[in-house]
């Protein structure tokens, strides 16, 4: 599927705040969406919430894989307004891109830039892995393969949400990074049956600022995406 960024932020702010909730958890309302949307693999989508308590972290990247086809497939995850914030706001020589998907702001950083990137995600494509910069490797947010301070600046957008251990990934974004972070988080509220996989959920600004509990730590919303950031 390819849907663009304000489609679905659209299509997700109705779903949200114009279905009631009781209709919106309702099986018998969400089972069409998702069989139209992802056919005979929307039994996966619709028991995600109650299987993923169960899963250990690489059974849970097993899942993904498994859908991988059934993704929304777009360059990026996020809106132009949220790019730019990113891309004014590098600091020094070195970035990390975590859960860098295919490489868009990666690319995007060092066109701009001209500074040392690095991506990581737990999938990385043969076309990526002949990058010299970016560089994109394996590995995972919870278990970042780098020193502490490794990194000028480090970027995690569209992740969070998604991860099991939310603290365990906050606290290694925090040890790699030397000088600003950079987190970037859907506006959504939780129900039963979502369509993008999300274990977390942050409706309001301080469901984002109880999570990363740092009293210097700024949050904004820009077109349904919350921007987290802290500068060391």
């Amino acid at each position: 599927m390819e849907l663009s960024r304000n489609f679905t932020n659209v299509f997700n702010w109705m779903l949200d705040n114009l279905i009631p909730p009781i209709i919106r958890d309702s099986r018998i309302f969400s089972k069409p969406l998702f069989w139209m949307l992802f056919g005979k693999k929307d039994i996966y989508f619709m028991n995600f919430k109650k299987d993923v308590i169960l899963l250990n972290e690489q059974q849970i990247i097993e899942y993904y894989k498994n859908l991988s086809d059934m993704h929304i497939k777009r360059e990026t995850d996020l809106n132009k307004e949220s790019v730019n914030f990113i891309l004014n706001n590098i600091v020094g020589q070195t970035v990390l891109d975590i859960a860098s998907g295919r490489g868009y702001l990666a690319k995007k950083i060092v066109d701009k830039h001209n500074v040392k990137v690095t991506g990581i995600d737990f999938i990385i494509s043969d076309e990526l892995k002949n990058y010299s910069n970016p560089i994109f490797i394996e590995g995972t947010i919870e278990k970042i393969p780098f020193p502490d301070k490794h990194f000028d600046t480090v970027i995690c957008t569209h992740t969070l949400e998604h991860v099991i251990d939310l603290q365990q990934a906050i606290s290694e974004l925090r040890r790699v990074c030397k000088k600003k972070l950079i987190i970037i988080l859907p506006k959504q509220r939780e129900y039963k049956y979502t369509f993008d996989l999300h274990v977390h959920f942050f409706p309001y600004e301080f469901s984002v600022l109880k999570v990363m509990n740092n009293n210097y730590g700024k949050c904004l919303c820009i077109k349904n995406d919350w921007i987290y950031y802290e500068d060391k």
